[in-house]
């Protein structure tokens, strides 16, 4: 398959928009390497691709890059979306947000490693390994209770709170009503709080 080129906006383009096309539809087509249908999948999420790959990078130069990989990534990759997992945009934002994370651990790990050369190899105290071991269970158990949440629950947190938008932001990526995203918002983190044992 060869490297994904973006199209011009002609006619047929705007036709394309104008009709709203299913984004899972575009993403089959763009597993079998329809250009046209990438396109249009183009138009479609470059804009909230960039916005979530910013919020993490708050650097616009940086985040056209990421962005460009996310596309390419979502060119070569179109075939291991499987809608049982989730909307096209959820899988995207993830995948959005997994690319801008990397590029922050990246640039993070060649600055420890700066760091550690300069200070020599220490053994870290013991504290720091049982927070680092208190943080994954924290977060297994977070895993754990997501799953536990409806779809459309789990969908619009994620989205939220792994993805950083805001609840509008959330509303235009999934195209639902704000009022319903809040009440999802406030179910979901209701049903979280159970899981987790959380008392207020």
């Amino acid at each position: 398959m060869s490297q994904p080129v973006r199209l011009g906006s002609g006619e047929g383009d705007r036709h394309e928009r104008s009709a709203r096309p299913d984004p899972a539809e575009l993403m089959a087509r763009v597993a079998l390497g329809d250009q046209d249908a990438f396109a249009a999948l183009y138009d479609m999420i470059a804009g909230p691709v960039f916005g979530i790959v910013l919020k993490v990078l708050r650097d616009r130069a940086q985040s056209e890059e990421v962005t460009q990989e996310v596309m390419i990534e979502i060119w070569r990759g179109a075939a291991r979306y499987q809608s049982a997992q989730g909307s096209v945009m959820t899988w995207v934002a993830t995948l959005a947000h997994r690319r801008a994370v990397d590029r922050v651990r990246s640039a993070q790990a060649a600055a420890n490693r700066d760091h550690k050369d300069a200070l020599g190899s220490l053994t870290p105290p013991f504290d720091e390994v049982s927070e680092q071991v208190e943080t994954r269970l924290e977060s297994e158990q977070v895993r754990r209770c997501l799953r536990r949440l409806t779809d459309l629950q789990r969908e619009t947190v994620t989205l939220a709170y792994y993805q950083g938008l805001t609840y509008r932001e959330v509303a235009q990526t999934l195209q639902t009503p704000l009022p319903t995203i809040k009440t999802r918002m406030r179910d979901g983190l209701i049903r979280l709080r159970d899981c987790m044992g959380v008392t207020t």
